[in-house]
């Protein structure tokens, strides 16, 4: 049984189930919580993805607490129902350490996709990092994106032969839309049409942010540093925005009526593929951009002031920014004025593989 429950875990799971089904002597069952219910729902559309069990966990105004107990009841109840061989997790969210655990109480084998990734701070990213320390605990077997994370996860006495390193499936993924996006004609003139409100004239920097440790001064910081890169006649500015009130609440405020400021409601993940191929350079507090964006050829200045992927960072590919307003802005006008610093960041080698993660997780699953 593969467990997930938000877009991010979606995006990087959906092309695992897809490749498991195809296996004969695996039978994949598919359960989602739903801890992010509209864009979940758009994802499982895009891979055609059917969920064999629905949590639908979501309620208004829940916290961090309503959200784990509530997983952990259902899949208590769901276990004890239909019983898997093996429990797969995803990364850091309250989803996969709240399934981890509600195996682990069942006595079912987890199996930790995305393990290994550390940033050293309990509290950044909050609560992530914890999330995904503490479901290493119940996990027994580690399936390490990178050298570095198998590392991290060798350091915590975790056993070697408890972990493989497969590569980042997110890359999985987006090497799946890139090619239908190629090879679909219709797909790609759709979404020319969708963004035709875009210049071609001006340089596009698409913009994510949702991390709850930006909340509050974060974002006003943030909302700063756009505020003044829009004043700039050579740019454009696109920005889905996280559907949290905490998000929209200050990005509205300041950015919504900004003539080259574009705030769009969360993008399915083709037309946000599509966009991060289309733009110049990414500011975002996204884990999996930093992941997927080098692939691309595509920079990212993280906003953030810690990271749990290291690896980018050494490779050149991203940049800690933190939320300062003038850090933001310089490191951003950086790239946009020196032509030699941007080469430097955009052909870097991606450091999270080649696209077969799903095919080493599967050889060991089977092996």
């Amino acid at each position: 049984m593969v467990v997930f429950g938000t877009r991010p875990e979606a995006i990087k799971m959906s092309p695992l189930v897809v490749r498991m089904k195809q296996q004969a002597d695996l039978e994949v069952t598919l359960c989602v919580t739903g801890q992010h219910r509209q864009m979940l729902d758009q994802v499982l559309e895009l891979f055609d993805l059917k969920p064999d069990f629905d949590l639908n966990i979501m309620r208004a105004d829940q916290d961090l607490t309503d959200v784990t107990t509530a997983v952990l009841t259902s899949l208590r109840d769901l276990f004890s129902k239909h019983r898997p061989d093996r429990v797969f997790v995803h990364g850091d969210t309250n989803t996969a350490f709240s399934a981890a655990i509600a195996a682990f109480y069942a006595g079912i084998p987890v199996s930790h996709v995305e393990a290994g990734l550390r940033t050293g701070n309990i509290l950044s990213p909050w609560p992530e990092e914890a999330n995904r320390r503490l479901a290493s605990i119940v996990t027994d077997k580690h399936y390490a994106p990178t050298p570095s994370s198998k590392v991290n996860l060798l350091a915590e006495n975790i056993a070697e032969d408890a972990i493989v390193v497969t590569g980042n499936t997110v890359i999985d993924a987006l090497h799946m839309i890139v090619s239908r996006l190629d090879t679909n004609d219709g797909f790609r003139k759709q979404l020319d049409a969708r963004f035709d409100f875009l210049d071609p004239n001006r340089r596009l920097l698409l913009v994510t942010g949702h991390r709850r440790e930006n909340f509050g001064d974060g974002f006003d910081g943030i909302c700063a540093a756009l505020t003044r890169l829009s004043e700039r006649d050579d740019v454009q500015i696109i920005y889905p925005v996280h559907l949290n009130p905490n998000v929209r609440e200050p990005v509205n405020r300041v950015l919504g009526a900004l003539d080259n400021v574009h705030l769009l409601e969360p993008q399915n993940y083709l037309p946000f593929v599509y966009l991060m191929n289309k733009c110049y350079l990414i500011i975002s507090d996204s884990g999996g951009i930093q992941e997927e964006a080098p692939a691309l050829g595509k920079p990212v200045l993280v906003m953030r002031d810690t990271t749990e992927r290291p690896e980018a960072v050494a490779a050149g590919t991203v940049k800690l920014v933190g939320t300062d307003t003038d850090t933001i802005v310089t490191q951003t006008t950086m790239l946009l004025d020196d032509p030699d610093a941007y080469k430097r960041m955009s052909v870097a080698k991606n450091p999270y593989g080649t696209g077969d993660a799903c095919q080493h997780i599967i050889k060991d699953l089977l092996k």
